[in-house]
């Protein structure tokens, strides 16, 4: 009985972070500091320019606010480990992080996959855009998005509460994430993977084909329209949520249905960081310099700062 499962009285050690502490930690600080500025300011900015009042933007401020909370459950408590070289984190402080990131990155799963119907049906069937994409049916799919989430989130949660872990509780990732969970259990635990990988290809998978299935014929309507500057102004309008998705999904599905074992599981850690941290530090990047609407707003945003700072 002197193995079984104390966890609830031990914490858990992380294994992944690099000796270089301090460029570590002003790299992380960087990360999170920019990630949380430019959401919020894109955020601000959809909210008091009403020339952005539209599903495209209302999504857009959604996302930007959604990533800000996703970068949040990591990037500090990571901050804070390499700050003070205290890599521990208690039971529940672990599956408290673990809930929050895998909701975040659910909800996001889901959320890119709405955006994506959005602009197909603004470039595929523009007579019915109104109709179809109201302020009702927007709030709707936001709504539905967070309660996907977040119902994934408590499955994996309970899933990891009922493992067991044994002797030195070592995590080889930087976070409380669900595969370096199943590789820290000694308890069986392939019946939790092969649930994993069920529901990673519905969270991940499905949304994924439906943003294909989006731009599949979105790039068919598209190449149908005659004039060359007519395509790349319709293009433009998605371009930006295509490079997104392109990142997002790619380490997303590589991490929750690639190896997870043996020397490949240090891409899968990689990966997993990808996952986590670089959708929501590109995403205002993006889309403010692939899109002139909101940089036009930004430049007004500014400008109307600067003047009432002046005077």
């Amino acid at each position: 009985m002197a193995d079984t499962n104390t966890t609830f009285l031990h914490d858990f050690i992380f294994m992944g972070f690099p000796r270089g502490q301090i460029l570590f930690s002003f790299l992380i600080f960087l990360i999170y500091t920019t990630t949380v500025l430019g959401n919020l300011s894109v955020f601000s900015i959809v909210q008091v320019d009403s020339r952005l009042q539209s599903p495209m933007y209302f999504f857009l401020a959604c996302l930007s606010l959604l990533d800000v909370c996703y970068s949040t459950v990591t990037l500090p408590a990571m901050l804070a480990n390499a700050i003070t070289g205290i890599k521990k984190i208690s039971f529940n402080r672990c599956l408290t992080q673990l809930y929050f990131f895998v909701c975040f990155g659910g909800t996001e799963c889901l959320f890119l996959a709405v955006m994506a119907y959005d602009r197909y049906v603004a470039i595929c069937n523009p007579l019915h855009f109104t109709s179809t994409m109201n302020g009702k049916v927007c709030s709707y799919l936001v709504v539905g998005c967070w309660l996907s989430g977040s119902m994934n989130a408590v499955f994996h949660t309970m899933m990891t509460w009922k493992l067991t872990f044994c002797g030195t509780r070592h995590i080889k990732h930087y976070f409380c994430d669900v595969l370096p969970l199943l590789q820290a259990a000694c308890s069986d635990i392939q019946d939790s993977q092969v649930v994993l990988h069920f529901v990673a290809l519905f969270i991940g998978m499905a949304p994924f084909t439906l943003v294909a299935n989006s731009y599949i014929r979105i790039i068919s309507t598209i190449l149908k329209i005659r004039s060359t500057e007519g395509r790349k102004k319709v293009f433009s309008t998605c371009s930006s949520h295509l490079i997104v998705v392109t990142v997002f999904y790619s380490t997303g599905i590589f991490t929750y249905n690639g190896p997870s074992s043996g020397d490949f599981f240090v891409f899968v850690r990689v990966s997993s960081l990808l996952y986590g941290i670089a959708p929501p530090l590109l995403n205002p990047i993006i889309y403010c310099l692939r899109n002139n609407e909101v940089k036009r707003a930004f430049r007004d945003f500014l400008t109307k700062l600067y003047i009432s700072f002046k005077s």
